[in-house]
């Protein structure tokens, strides 16, 4: 029998709110939004209080599994009691990020968002509380990260806007939420863009949201897959497995889950889903699937069965994306990754992050 662990009474933790404002209204085939809400949580050691390490806790309305009533009280039971999540070896000698405590699994396991903030808390913690949780090139300034130019969902006019602006940035991938307005439209948008550009010069991928039926989505896959489009990103609602793998079998173009993987963290499920459907790609997105270990399973789960991947911000402050960048970078995925939202608040955190030719730097 393994013996109990040590839990480390030294750690304390608080947290604050902090509302994020959109500077122009971001359209989804689930809504619009004009703002959010996250959470930043700090831990620091009582016998050496004045470094802090902070992560955040960032919840989408009507996705993240945290997204509920009870959020705000949970974070601060976890505060409250956080020296009984962290054992004192994992605290003291492994690096967190790597080796995970079970605590967090087996507690926070409806919470993702909440291990995520505690995990890049401990991170930064551990590291000094600078906010280089992961040293490498990219946090000294040598390298950046390619990144896809996201394009919201809105009027023709106003997403034709958003792509000229994403073009005159230097971005040479380009990713357009599809499935809010008529897809005719949306479909003329992505064929005048091939058009002026071969695949081999703007590469196109497009995210459904899982706003279309089983049935309408072969049809429209066979149109998209004339323009040369990279990938779909959830063409179905989640939870469909069957059809799913029967999409991802037949369809012209790549099929990436997105919102699929929300919800399932028992490594067998997970091992399970993916093998059922066989996607082309999984799209990881720390706060959604519980931080960079639990990320760091599917990545090798999909490895298991061929699978690509990406990563991608879920409309976090400049707290979250700096943490998600640095460990981003650390996998040393040629893919752009989906890491360019953190210019759409009018209201962010201060940061040193900034996006120049369609890659983004971390400027000290």
């Amino acid at each position: 029998m393994a013996p109990e662990p040590i839990f480390c009474n030294m750690l304390k933790a608080s947290y604050t709110s902090y509302q994020l404002i959109f500077k122009t209204p971001g359209g989804t085939s689930r809504g619009i939004l004009t703002q959010k809400k996250s959470w930043f949580i700090n831990i620091w050691d009582d016998s050496n209080p004045e470094i802090t390490g902070t992560g955040e806790c960032s919840v989408l309305p009507n996705l993240s599994p945290d997204d509920h009533p009870d959020l705000e009280e949970k974070i601060k039971e976890v505060c409250n009691t956080i020296h009984r999540l962290v054992p004192e070896e994992l605290y003291l000698t492994k690096p967190v990020g790597q080796s995970q405590s079970e605590n967090f699994h087996l507690l926070l396991a409806h919470w993702p968002a909440i291990r995520f903030a505690l995990e890049t808390a401990l991170i930064d913690l551990k590291q000094g509380g600078r906010k280089i949780l992961l040293p490498s090139p990219f946090t000294n300034g040598e390298k950046g990260i390619p990144i896809n130019g996201l394009i919201w969902m809105g009027s023709p006019d106003q997403m034709a806007q958003q792509i000229e602006e994403k073009l005159n940035s230097g971005f040479k991938c380009l990713k357009m939420k599809i499935g809010a307005i008529n897809f005719d439209e949306e479909y003329d948008i992505l064929k005048t863009l091939r058009s002026r550009f071969s695949s081999n010069e703007l590469e196109l991928r497009v995210d459904a949201n899982g706003a279309f039926s089983f049935s309408e989505v072969p049809e429209l896959l066979e149109k998209l897959a004339r323009l040369d489009i990279h990938s779909i990103e959830q063409p179905i609602k989640a939870g469909q497995w069957d059809k799913m793998a029967q999409l991802c079998e037949s369809s012209p173009l790549p099929v990436a889950l997105d919102e699929e993987l929300i919800g399932i963290n028992n490594t067998d499920e997970k091992e399970r889903m993916i093998s059922t459907i066989r996607p082309q790609y999984i799209i990881l997105k720390p706060s959604l699937t519980g931080g960079f270990t639990a990320s760091q399973q599917w990545i090798d789960t999909a490895s298991k069965y061929h699978a690509g991947w990406w990563v991608t911000s879920a409309l976090e402050s400049n707290i979250g994306l700096n943490a998600i960048a640095q460990w981003t970078y650390t996998l040393k995925n040629p893919l752009p990754q989906g890491l360019g939202t953190g210019q759409v608040f009018s209201n962010n955190i201060p940061s040193p992050l900034v996006i120049k030719n369609g890659h983004l730097w971390l400027q000290q």
